[in-house]
């Protein structure tokens, strides 16, 4: 009996702290069309956000200093990343700042493999190839 228990509480402990929903990858691009639409967040690096990534999205690396973060704590968060761990640790960021944060299930390959439109380019702000970093 303590086994089981001891086991259910690692589960538990384990389990991701983003509190959210993972929302299917048809199901972001329809919410995306809505009034109340979420704020797409992809914490890969900039590299990774510039080679393609989710209409819409915002480029917010899971590493990233988040003292000046320029979300809306009134609207829903989804992150993504590629497989999940950096997307998990920047939810985990912007949940202890009371943001509500949702994940994009698969994250971006199965965006992509959704066929969905992909943007390709640069966040907006960020210094182009062979420009210095501000």
């Amino acid at each position: 009996m303590f086994r089981l228990l001891f086991a259910a509480c690692l589960a538990i402990a384990a389990a991701p702290a983003t509190a959210g929903e993972a929302l299917a990858p048809r199901a972001l691009a329809a919410a995306q069309a809505s009034a109340d639409a979420p704020q797409v967040v992809d914490a890969r690096s900039p590299e990774e956000y510039a080679a393609g990534h989710v209409p819409g999205a915002v480029s917010i690396p899971h590493d990233a200093d988040l003292s000046g973060l320029a979300l809306d704590r009134g609207r829903d968060v989804v992150v993504y990343c590629r497989s999940g761990r950096r997307a998990q640790v920047l939810a985990e960021a912007l949940l202890a700042r009371g943001f509500r944060v949702d994940h994009l299930d698969g994250d971006f390959p199965a965006w992509e493999a959704a066929d969905l439109p992909v943007v390709r380019g640069p966040a907006p702000g960020a210094p182009s190839e062979g420009e210095p970093a501000r």
